[in-house]
């Protein structure tokens, strides 16, 4: 196994009662080395570990990976996806019961219409026998297909429950989908393991509205995470310029995209004078400038002692692995590590205790505290 070691900077800390953070001061909590675990990928976007210690890794591209042994597999029948600009083969996300069930949860963008190279954000399952994706099971589509690139979301979550939360984002068109809750896009959905979408679900009694929406209002969420404690559902999105949020969510709320942000146009341009509206949910957290999120965990880890709680938030834009203290819901500071280690995509807490960090164009890495 490859070792690498980052530079640790010594930081001086305040705490922040205001949710911006433009002014952070930051504070090296441990010392730590970083192990490069799985090496040379492009941009890992999901991972998932298997009970038998080895790994599921989804590469944008459309390739499924299983790393075993320090050994990496392809993975052969995986489906076709729209791989365009952030689209193509996302999250995944093994079934609660994996070890009864083998039940393995895709996110991606997909035209299974074959109606012309256009796509949407499309929910599957499948089980892996022989290195081959079997029995494979559109959950979910997302309706219309378009040919933009942008905005798919999209992160998966069960809950304790045994519902599966997914996200998918705006598809770039903010004034027709996130408030419209008969339209896809821009929302947090909530289904059941089998696709068949729960009658205690919000809008599943509203007529026209699509049945499987749990909240709306968002822009482009590509973190989603289980609290360990309340078991509530929190998820991180893209702002614009500006405006990045960290949300918890709440069935039949609305978060306010476009319609109130803390973000701008990338032209320097308002997109609204509002940043709070009655019967709107406000952030818990907003980044401006924006950090660009991708990947979401809660640390629980005993090897991580003195980060134990925290969330931990990749920064696409910045380099780095951002960790987030909160107390009573509230961000009381935040911590930069593996700073100007690249492009973070995702991060998960494995089976073994470890951080395991998704890098693009470097590969997976793990935290080992010193």
């Amino acid at each position: 196994m490859k070792k690498i070691y980052l530079p640790l900077l010594l930081f001086s800390f305040v705490i922040a009662n205001c949710q911006r953070n433009e002014n952070t001061i930051y504070q090296k909590s441990i010392n730590y080395k970083v192990e490069t675990v799985v090496d040379n990928l492009e941009i890992p976007w999901g991972m998932a570990f298997l009970p038998d210690g080895s790994m599921l890794i989804t590469e944008q591209e459309g390739k499924l990976i299983h790393f075993k042994n320090g050994t990496k597999t392809f993975v052969n029948n995986v489906p076709k996806v729209y791989y365009e600009n952030q689209g193509g083969l996302l999250d995944i996300e093994l079934h609660p019961d994996y070890a009864q069930n083998g039940w393995i949860y895709f996110s991606m963008s997909a035209n299974i219409e074959k109606d012309g190279k256009s796509g949407n954000t499309t929910i599957m399952r499948a089980k892996l026998l022989n290195n081959e994706l079997i029995e494979q099971e559109i959950l979910y589509k997302a309706t219309p297909n378009t040919k933009t690139g942008n905005h798919f979301g999209s992160r998966l979550e069960f809950d304790r429950d045994g519902y599966l939360y997914f996200s998918i984002g705006d598809r770039h068109k903010r004034d027709v989908n996130p408030q419209d809750i008969t339209r896809d896009g821009g929302k947090i959905y909530r289904i059941n393991d089998d696709g068949s979408i729960p009658a205690s679900n919000p809008f599943y009694n509203t007529k026209g509205a699509k049945k499987a929406i749990y909240s709306y209002g968002h822009r482009n969420p590509q973190g989603i995470a289980l609290h360990p404690q309340t078991g509530k559902i929190w998820t991180h999105e893209h702002g614009p310029k500006g405006g990045d949020e960290i949300n918890i969510i709440n069935g039949g709320k609305n978060y306010g995209w476009p319609k109130i942000t803390y973000g701008i146009n990338y032209s320097g341009t308002k997109i609204t004078d509002d940043t709070s509206l009655p019967s709107m949910e406000q952030p818990l957290h907003y980044w401006v400038p924006s950090i660009a999120p991708s990947g979401m965990a809660f640390v629980t880890s005993d090897k991580y002692p003195a980060w134990k709680g925290s969330l931990l938030v990749g920064s696409l834009k910045f380099n780095y692995l951002n960790r987030v203290v909160i107390e009573n819901n509230k961000v009381i500071k935040e911590e930069k590590l593996l700073e100007d280690v690249g492009r973070v995509r995702n991060v998960r807490q494995g089976p073994d205790g470890f951080i395991y960090v998704a890098i693009e164009q470097l590969g997976i890495v793990r935290i080992v505290p010193e």
